[in-house]
């Protein structure tokens, strides 16, 4: 008989699924997050993709993601926190251990939200066309979906080999709170045809919150409260380790 509730069993067998393993690894006194393991889920066909510096992760970037998530009917939402930004100055940029653990403490109550280590572990500069190729690899029959922002969609075509990396996996755009989109057409995605009015069919709207990490990082500096901005256990673990503080 099939259950009368599949998704709410599937959550369940998932958790059971991570309890396991963390029991597993921690009889073998490994400290090994069971979310953070790089295993091929063969109910994992929909995957989506959120990649950044997270520095730090936010409460926008959680709320991007369970709109993704749900718009998409996803099976999860993979986190990767870049080595090396490829498209911004790394200034003010915390190291690969703080913004990996903080994301872990973002995620770790949601069973659809993983966190991967893909570009850290390979390091120097990250480009998405090597972590989309890799995860391809570890993941043939699942379809990959990048969640982006307005403002990335305007830069794609700076993007190493864009051409090939769309042909890879699925771009979904989120509209970035106070983006006028009457200004964003085919004519100004910069790339040759047919991407453009595929990327603008791609072009979702969702209950975004306008937050930066840039702003919290300048809260933090200046003395001022960032709660409600990021998660609890994040705004601890940035005071406790006195991160983005004036030095």
């Amino acid at each position: 008989m099939e259950p009368e509730y599949p998704a709410l069993v599937n959550d369940w067998r998932a958790h059971l699924g991570k309890v396991w393993i963390s029991l597993i690894l921690g009889r073998s006194g490994l400290n090994i997050r069971s979310n953070s393991l790089h295993m091929i889920n063969v109910d994992d066909k929909k995957i989506g993709i959120l990649g950044g510096t997270f520095n730090p992760v936010h409460s926008g970037h959680l709320l991007l993601a369970q709109n993704a998530l749900e718009r998409l009917e996803l099976s999860k939402v993979l986190f990767i926190p870049c080595a090396n930004p490829p498209h911004k100055p790394a200034t003010s940029l915390a190291s690969a251990e703080h913004r990996l653990a903080m994301l872990e403490l973002a995620t770790e109550h949601d069973l659809h939200f993983e966190v991967s280590d893909i570009e850290i572990r390979r390091g120097g500069c990250s480009y998405t066309i090597d972590t989309i190729r890799e995860l391809k690899k570890m993941n043939p029959s699942s379809e990959l979906f990048f969640i982006i922002g307005t403002d990335s969609l305007l830069e794609l075509h700076t993007w190493k080999n864009i051409h090939d990396l769309l042909k890879l996996c699925r771009f979904i755009t989120f509209n970035r709170p106070g983006t006028d989109m009457s200004s964003i057409d085919k004519d100004t995605i910069l790339l040759d045809p047919p991407w453009p009015d595929r990327l603008i069919k791609d072009v979702m709207t969702g209950q975004l919150l306008d937050i930066s990490s840039s702003d919290i990082r300048y809260r933090v500096a200046e003395g001022m409260s960032i709660r409600y901005l990021v998660p609890q256990g994040v705004e601890v673990y940035i005071a406790e380790h006195n991160l983005y503080t004036k030095q």
